[in-house]
């Protein structure tokens, strides 16, 4: 049963768990060395399974990898909209079909290679591994808004072609893509023709030990799945894109090409769910133009959107990466203040107001005591 509160398990006969009211550790256990998951049958990419184990409660770690399996499963499912969960059931046999089918045009984009894929700043940067190498090549234009180069152009090129590539092969076998989202009629999931490998590779070396530095309060630390796809923008493609929020904790987004003019980002403040719908502050207020093989990083909950893509074509990778780790914790919080601008907002004013009170009030008491 999904954890809800509470340290107690109950352990049926049959070893299966019961009533269970546990919740997972919001630091890993760095001593416990995780079961693989590869051999099973599940919904989710075993490494997930591997790295959420790190997070469970210590008594549970002697339960069988199967009742460990379940739980996990049953926890992440919790966190798939609705839409999504359908898609995950049908993934099995989706996935299936293409990869007997299709052939891939370039075999080298399926495992990644670090010299070949990034600039080497960026490599020098996650080499040195410390916040103060990452900063060296990044940008803040706008807080916490994260700018830097990332991709080499022959790597842009390489995963455009792949990308028609596929969508060639799609047009031809007549074969019904799923597209990324529910936003974008045009664009390719990349998970589901074989790229899921390198992507977690991607994600586990690359991205998280940004996030860990620069969004530990949103699970930065704890990434432990993703959606990685490219979304196109043209004239015979979607156009823009309209104000939304991210099905993700930290989201990478890097434009791959071609020539284009238009569609830059705007971002208008990060907000929890209750407050998505808030007015912005004029310093929450920005606009960011894509330029090839440059990454822009950012929290999910960062409302953006896309200005239309005037001329041209233009093609983005984007990676959500996820943290289930702190989507159950996040069940058991009221204060978002720490990244939601408006309970921030109304969390300073609160303290204002206290002050002022506090100000009149000792203004009195000194007048009574001069009386």
């Amino acid at each position: 049963m999904p954890p809800h509160g509470g340290d107690s398990t109950t352990v049926t006969g049959n070893g299966t768990m019961a009533n269970s009211r546990m919740r997972l550790r919001l630091n890993p256990n760095k001593d416990h060395k995780p079961e693989g998951y590869d051999d099973l049958e599940l919904d989710f990419s075993p490494s997930i399974f591997s790295s959420l184990e790190k997070h469970l409660p210590p008594n549970m770690l002697v339960f069988s990898r199967d009742d460990k399996a379940k739980f996990m499963r049953e926890i992440l499912l919790k966190y798939l909209p609705n839409g999504e969960r359908h898609r995950t059931q049908k993934h099995k046999e989706y996935r299936q079909k293409i990869n007997s089918h299709y052939q891939p045009l370039h075999h080298e984009l399926y495992t990644l290679n670090p010299t070949a894929f990034f600039v080497p700043t960026f490599l020098k940067a996650i080499s040195d591994n410390t916040e103060q190498s990452f900063r060296s090549i990044i940008s803040e234009p706008s807080p916490d808004i994260y700018v830097f180069q990332m991709f080499q152009p022959e790597f842009c090129e390489l995963l455009q072609a792949e990308i028609e590539n596929f969508e060639k092969w799609v047009a031809e076998a007549k074969f019904r893509i799923m597209r990324p989202n529910r936003m974008n009629k045009y664009g390719a999931v990349l998970d589901d023709f074989g790229l899921e490998p390198m992507l977690d590779k991607l994600m586990d070396d690359f991205v998280r030990p940004l996030s860990r530095v620069f969004y530990p309060e949103v699970g930065g630390a704890t990434l432990d799945s993703h959606h990685g796809f490219v979304v196109e923008y043209g004239e015979d493609k979607d156009l823009d894109l309209g104000f939304h929020v991210d099905d993700s904790e930290v989201t990478l987004n890097v434009c791959l090409g071609k020539e284009f003019s238009g569609g830059e980002l705007f971002f208008r403040g990060t907000r929890c769910e209750k407050h998505v719908n808030t007015g912005s502050q004029p310093e929450e207020v920005f606009d960011y133009s894509h330029v090839p093989g440059r990454a822009v990083l950012h929290r999910g909950r960062h409302r953006h959107g896309a200005r239309a893509t005037t001329s041209g074509h233009r093609m983005n990778f984007l990676m959500w990466c996820r943290s289930s780790v702190f989507r159950e914790m996040k069940l058991h919080q009221k204060d978002f203040s720490s990244w939601c601008g408006e309970c921030n907002r109304m969390k300073m004013e609160r303290q204002r107001s206290t002050c002022a009170a506090t100000r009149l009030e000792l203004i009195a008491k000194e007048g009574e005591s001069t009386a």
